[in-house]
C-alpha cells in the first residue's frame, strides 16, 4: 500500500514532463509535510516537498521587488493555517478540474517557469544586462513566489480568499493563460533576456 498526501492525493500517477526541472520537483509519497527546516544548504530545497515549499512561501509572500506588502493575518509563520490554505486551495483545484491537483500544480510549475532571466554586467566602467540561462532550481523556486504573489495581489484587500486565489493562479497558469501573474511575469523575463543577447 503506497501513502497518499494527506491521505487523500496519489502522487503515483503524476509526471513531470520537463526532464531538467524533474530532480528538482520532490513529489515523495508522505502523510505529513513537515521537514522542520532542516533541509538547509545549496542544494536543500531538493529534499523538500513541493506541496511543503509552496506552505513556506506562503508565510512570506513579502518583498516584491524593493517594495514590501503587508503581512495579513492568515499569512503568519503557522504551519497548519498555511497547510490549511493549500489544502483548500488542492480540494478547489480538483472541484474545478477534475483532476489530481498534484498534476495541475506541476503543469503549472512546468509552464510559467522562464528559462532566460538578464543579470547585469559591468564591463570597462559601463553595466551593461547579459541574457543568462537559469538553473533548474531557481526555475522552481521562482515560479513558486510568481504563482504566491500575483495570488497576494487578487486576494489582498478583496472579497476573494486567497485559496480561491491560489487555486485560480494554478489553474490558469497551468493552462498557459496569459491573464495568470507567474505566466507573465516569465513572459516579461525571457522578452528582456533576448532584447540582452
Amino acid at each position: 500500500m503506497t501513502f497518499k498526501l494527506f491521505d487523500k492525493y496519489s502522487v503515483e500517477d503524476v509526471t513531470v514532463k520537463d526532464e531538467s526541472l524533474k530532480p528538482y520537483i520532490n513529489l515523495e509519497p508522505r502523510l505529513m509535510l513537515k521537514s522542520h527546516g532542516r533541509n538547509v544548504g545549496k542544494f536543500g530545497p531538493m529534499k523538500v516537498h513541493l506541496v511543503e515549499r509552496f506552505a513556506n512561501r506562503l508565510a512570506v509572500p513579502g518583498h516584491l521587488g524593493k517594495k514590501h506588502k503587508i503581512i495579513t493575518s492568515w499569512a503568519s509563520g503557522k504551519y497548519n493555517r498555511n497547510m490549511k490554505t493549500i489544502l483548500e486551495t488542492l480540494r478547489l483545484i480538483e472541484e474545478k478540474k477534475k483532476q489530481n491537483p498534484l498534476q495541475i500544480l506541476v503543469q503549472a510549475i512546468e509552464n510559467s517557469s522562464p528559462r532566460d532571466e538578464t543579470t547585469t554586467i559591468e564591463y570597462g566602467g559601463a553595466r551593461y544586462p547579459q541574457a543568462v540561462d537559469v538553473s533548474p532550481l531557481r526555475r522552481v523556486n521562482l515560479t513558486i513566489r510568481w504563482i504566491v504573489q500575483g495570488a497576494y495581489q487578487k486576494s489582498f484587500g478583496k472579497k476573494t480568499k486567497m485559496a480561491e486565489s491560489l487555486a485560480n493562479e494554478i489553474i490558469k497558469a497551468s493552462e498557459g493563460n496569459m491573464e495568470s501573474y507567474a505566466m507573465s511575469k516569465k513572459n516579461d523575463a525571457e522578452k528582456q533576456a533576448d532584447a540582452a543577447r
